[in-house]
């Protein structure tokens, strides 16, 4: 049996790969012209919704989804959640559709053959130990911002090394930004998500994810003093919704 489970799990996670790559190639001219200026990122928006698409449901997941409130189409917000897993860049791209937005990430992420070509031409890219690189996010961020998009940031700053952690502490720069252009904060929980598909290689199934889009957090008014505040609040949603479904998980 246990032959069995590392055959499966060596050619699902093969198959991963080839969902990510595929759709890329098959739609690279249409992704390229997308990107030749930062007009058309719209419209390179709705084809990452695609390619996120293809991947989540070409690996045998879904979800459920519950919110708290709708997004106001076209306006711009902080689009904050736990991260777990691969997975979660597509499911915020299948979960934000008409609010457009840029991630902020991991400039590693770049070297990946294919898909590196167009996460650093659409990305903002931080390299976290260097403190010129996180003030050129500021920059790149406020600009994205000005051009009426959204952002995107997973506030663990990555993922833990320890499965075993619920929540990670939160990073300052998600509520820095946000307060600094007075948008709204929403904080999302992604639950299930490491059990589907961790970074743990010979792990995961195909199967349901719980998914919960909390009430937007106003930061009008508010200043860099609150920052601490705000930040806590949103960790301790999010964290009260794992907390919730883990608790609910174990009583079953």
């Amino acid at each position: 049996m246990k032959i069995v489970k590392i055959l499966f799990w060596t050619l699902w996670r093969i198959w991963f790969y080839v969902l990510v790559t595929v759709p890329i190639i098959l739609l690279f001219p249409f992704l390229f012209l997308s990107i030749v200026s930062e007009k058309t990122y719209p419209q390179f928006f709705v084809l990452a919704r695609i390619w996120a698409k293809i991947i989540f449901y070409g690996m045998g997941f879904r979800y459920t989804l519950e919110k708290e409130a709708e997004l106001e189409k076209g306006k711009s917000y902080m689009l904050v959640a736990n991260h777990t897993s691969m997975i979660d860049i597509m499911l915020m791209l299948m979960l934000v559709k008409d609010n457009p937005f840029v991630f902020v990430g991991k400039k590693e992420l770049a070297k990946i053959p294919i898909f590196g070509f167009f996460y650093k031409r659409t990305c903002i890219l931080v390299d976290r130990s260097s403190s010129k690189s996180r003030f050129e996010v500021f920059k790149r961020a406020q600009k994205r911002l000005e051009q009426g998009l959204s952002i995107c940031i997973f506030p663990e700053g990555g993922v833990p090394d320890n499965e075993n952690i619920i929540l990670d502490e939160f990073k300052d720069g998600a509520f820095r930004l946000a307060i600094e252009h007075q948008i709204p904060i929403v904080p999302m929980s992604f639950g299930d998500v490491k059990e589907r598909f961790s970074f743990t290689f010979f792990s995961g199934s195909p199967g349901s994810m719980r998914i919960k889009i909390h009430q937007p957090v106003d930061t009008t008014g508010k200043t860099l003093e609150d920052k601490k505040e705000i930040k806590d609040k949103v960790r301790e949603t999010v964290l009260s919704q794992l907390l919730k479904w883990d608790k609910n998980k174990k009583a079953l």
